[in-house]
């Protein structure tokens, strides 16, 4: 039970950006609850022992860390690393009728030599240097704002300082620079997948929502880079936890927030264990649930495009492409079915209804380069972890029958990986205590009903680019419009990955609520 009857702030919602929330507002002196309707904290940013009798701690929802800001780490004093990984992608490829692909990472020479060997000439690398020197100088431009109260568009595109970059990446589709820089269908392949994670679309689609997810996977950390959270996700929200609670904050767990009533000046919350006041309430979920809360109609829906796959072998399996080892292969992103053309492909298919016919997925193994998550025993006997994330798997696919198709779904995934192992994965699948193999899968609809994610949409709506629109004049508005995260009641703010610069394991909308909080006193 809450152990008061009002608070300066009630957080709906214990996920990791409103544990950041509540760390911020209560290390500045302000009362603070936080209502989770799970019997845990953490939202998807969690670690689990998925299988039974199994000791193995996977992240089981969000799995690496980019769009965390090193300033939220130490504002907040937390006790949490992350490591970066050795090599950044490897894709499988037949060409000429043999199998070979392409490794990046391992240092300038040798990614170099891969480039060469799959294309023929250093003409592509030289074009990826070129592109990624960009996106870099970009990141470095724009990830320090995430932070700071919503530039303009104006402001940020003087920011960036690039007017050809901004262009290509915030005026037109993605596509037409992706076809534009490179020529080889599997280089320009790995470059659009960063645009496709959790994000249905084509390469050419005129919403540039592609483009938009794209930005938020290059910039972040000012490098681009994606590190593996040492000891799991989950070590990220426990340490959010508790240093909310250290700072005075209460965290009450299985008790779900069923109403919110605002007069704009003080709040009700409503919840499984009774009503308590609140000077301002702020909604770690998602704009179609704070809609709910509030009374109000509903945003359009939002649409997850996702397959979710958590793994442990026994080892890792063999690949038909010998010159790599594995461990390098999966330690960094593996992709599959992921050319240019099998992702366009992919997308088609989804759209006109059908599950796509090569599923395209990428793979990593949190165990290489985090071992921490694996009892020493797993660890002894030489077993890792896989974690798959199947691309252009839109919910719509799965409202007729969702365990049926995402079995399915799985299945095909499996079957196009195993067209590049020199043995099928199934042969490397560990058991669980009772004799099953060690594999579990979720659909956007099983991501909906399991944490709120309407429709599935890890991102709870379409991104949206880091700037003020400029109907939204938000330079001059309250301090909830300035910082992204004004609702429709002004002492009702968006704390999730809906506010504008959400999405991803980031504590920014957290950061970015709190600050707008201690900004009206």
């Amino acid at each position: 039970m809450p152990e008061r009857t009002s608070y300066d702030a009630v957080i709906v919602g214990g996920g990791h950006n409103g544990l950041v929330a509540a760390a911020y507002l209560a290390r500045a002196g302000r009362s603070v609850l936080v209502l989770e309707r799970l019997d845990h904290t953490g939202g998807a940013a969690v670690s689990t022992r998925a299988f039974a009798g199994v000791d193995a701690r996977l992240s089981r929802y969000s799995y690496l860390v980019s769009l965390l800001p090193p300033k939220i780490v130490q504002d907040l004093g937390l006790r949490f690393a992350v490591r970066k990984r050795t090599v950044s992608s490897y894709t499988p490829a037949v060409r000429d009728g043999r199998p070979t692909g392409l490794l990046v990472g391992g240092g300038e020479a040798r990614t170099r030599t891969a480039f060469a060997e799959l294309t023929g000439s250093d003409r592509e690398f030289t074009a990826w240097q070129g592109f990624y020197g960009r996106t870099r100088r970009l990141a470095e431009r724009v990830f320090p704002t995430l932070t700071e109260p919503l530039p303009t568009r104006a402001a940020l595109r003087a920011g960036v300082d690039d007017d050809a970059l901004w262009h290509a990446l915030f005026e037109r589709p993605l596509g037409e620079v992706v076809e534009e820089t490179f020529t080889d269908d599997l280089v320009r392949g790995v470059v659009l997948t960063d645009a496709l994670i959790g994000t249905f679309a084509g390469a050419h689609d005129p919403s540039l929502r592609q483009n938009r997810c794209f930005l938020y996977h290059v910039i972040g950390g000012g490098t681009g880079d994606w590190d593996v959270p040492i000891g799991g996700m989950g070590a990220l929200t426990d340490a959010l936890a508790d240093a909310a609670r250290q700072a005075g904050a209460e965290i009450v767990t299985d008790c779900a927030v069923t109403g919110i009533a605002t007069d704009g000046h003080s709040a009700e919350v409503t919840c499984d264990q009774g009503t308590v006041g609140a000077r301002r309430v702020l909604v770690n979920a998602a704009p179609r649930e704070l809609a709910r809360l509030l009374g109000e109609a509903p945003p359009p829906p939002a649409e997850g495009a996702q397959l979710k796959v958590n793994m442990l072998l026994t080892r890792l399996p063999r690949l038909r492409d010998t010159r790599v080892d594995p461990r390098e292969a999966f330690s960094g992103t593996f992709h599959i079915a992921e050319g240019y053309r099998q992702l366009e492909d992919a997308y088609q298919q989804a759209a006109s209804g059908g599950l796509p016919v090569s599923p395209p997925s990428e793979i990593y193994c949190h165990s290489l380069t985090d071992p921490s998550i694996l009892g020493a025993d797993l660890v002894r006997q030489g077993y890792q972890t896989l974690t798959l994330f199947g691309l252009h798997a839109p919910a719509r696919l799965f409202t007729a029958d969702n365990d049926a198709t995402r079995d399915r779904l799985l299945a095909a995934t499996l079957a196009e990986l195993d067209t590049h192992l020199a043995e099928p994965l199934a042969g490397c699948l560990a058991h669980d205590a009772d004799g099953r193999p060690c594999i579990e899968a979720r659909s956007p609809l099983d991501l909906d009903r399991e944490l709120g994610l309407p429709g599935g949409n890890i991102f709870h709506r379409d991104l949206a680019f880091p700037y003020a629109e400029p109907a939204e004049d938000a330079a001059e508005g309250t301090a909830p419009a300035r910082w992204g995260v004004a609702t429709s009641q002004p002492n009702v703010l968006l704390c999730g990955a809906g506010a504008v610069r959400g999405g991803g394991v980031s504590g920014i909308p957290g950061h970015n609520a709190a600050m707008a909080v201690l900004e009206e006193g």
